[in-house]
């Protein structure tokens, strides 16, 4: 069956050359040719600034990039999230792009008395997919994952995102030939549309 599916790519670095691209045109690419429907964000493309209060966060008149991602993820059926683990966590412009995109009134609602009401986004899915140096078994097992469990539960889940599948593409720099078994692994995921 096939699925609409929004790709994001988080690499804050807009060189084409980058791997978390090469994965994320893998997985679209993939998805295509199997008949899914894909729409593309690249977060370095957007550009948008963190923000740096809440007024920021709850006004209306939004930057026009803004408005198009959220349309982008509101027409999908499936979220795909590609980028590079720094300093343990995402990149501070992919954070960014969440703040500025996973606004209340899109992504939740808020109740007259002020607290969080239903999430929006219910009915979706996802696929996290974080390129790092280390092993990908270290930064689960060591590390526990607590950066990419805190996207899943504090963003994901909280906007009604789910279930949340993960890939850890560890050990980047081990040479072509693994960097090539990733790109056919997260090919596949693309066709599957998962």
């Amino acid at each position: 069956m096939s699925q609409r599916i929004v790709v994001i790519q988080g690499h804050p670095d807009p060189s084409p050359e980058r791997y978390c691209r090469a994965l994320a045109d893998a997985y679209a690419s993939a998805a295509e040719s199997a008949g899914h429907e894909v729409r593309r964000l690249d977060v370095a493309a957007l550009g948008l600034p963190p923000l740096v209060s809440r007024a920021d966060w709850q006004q209306d008149n939004l930057p026009p990039a803004v408005a198009e991602a959220q349309e982008a993820i509101e027409w999908a059926g499936h979220v795909v999230l590609v980028y590079p683990l720094w300093l343990g966590d995402v990149p501070a412009a992919l954070k960014a792009f969440l703040e500025q995109v996973l606004r209340p009134g899109f992504a939740f609602t808020r109740k007259e008395d002020g607290s969080v009401g239903p999430s929006r986004l219910k009915g979706r899915s996802a696929h996290v997919i974080v390129t790092m140096g280390m092993p990908g078994v270290a930064y689960r097992v060591y590390f526990r994952a607590h950066s990419l469990k805190s996207l899943k539960r504090n963003i994901l889940h909280f906007v009604g995102i789910r279930p949340v599948r993960t890939t850890l593409v560890g050990m980047v720099e081990a040479g072509d030939k693994r960097r090539e078994e990733w790109l056919q692994r997260i090919a596949e995921a693309g066709r599957q549309g998962r």
